[in-house]
């Protein structure tokens, strides 16, 4: 997806490079054993991050978690749970191709996703992640720093999202 990077003093809009991605659904009582396939200590506390190298897991519910890797991870990382499959009951599903990762960033992107977004993201700490909505489309917000978020967007809403972010952030520019 070659979009281009939309940026202003205030705020940046930029579409990120293709990661592998999964979905992951296990009992709770199994996180060590998903821990050690995938090489991250899963977090267990529901909106928690965790990070190792490339690799990133954020939990969304209390038995499913939202892998990243690079994407020439994705066979190994398959492989290993595939391992796993004969002693823990899981679901690894691939969802690669499924989202985009918008990145948004600047002193005004609080203001930026306040555009359609419902929630106070001024209370979310750095390192999480939550599944909320942007305008209607269903996402997953990850803060990855003060001033820094990724969203990732089904590609079914992208051309969505996308337009509305950089619609608001030429108007937090002009100072609408």
């Amino acid at each position: 997806m070659n979009a281009p990077v939309t940026s202003f003093d205030t705020v940046s809009v930029a579409v990120l490079p293709p990661v592998a991605r999964f979905n992951l659904r296990i009992a709770p009582a199994d996180i060590a054993e998903a821990s050690q396939a995938f090489g991250v200590t899963l977090p267990s506390r529901i909106g928690g991050g965790a990070r190792h190298e490339d690799r990133a897991a954020y939990c969304l519910g209390p038995d499913e978690w939202l892998l990243h890797a690079a994407e020439t991870d994705q066979a190994p990382i398959q492989s290993a749970f595939d391992g796993l499959r004969a002693t823990t009951a899981h679901s690894l599903t691939v969802i690669s191709d499924r989202e985009i990762t918008i990145a948004v960033a600047g002193p005004a992107v609080l203001d930026l996703l306040a555009t359609g977004c419902p929630l106070d993201l001024s209370l979310m700490p750095v390192g999480r992640a939550k599944r909320t909505v942007f305008d209607y489309a269903q996402v997953v917000l990850i803060r990855d720093g003060e001033d820094a978020f990724r969203l990732e967007v089904w590609r079914s809403f992208f051309p969505h999202v996308h337009g509305l972010l950089e619609i608001a952030a030429r108007e937090i520019a002009i100072g609408l």
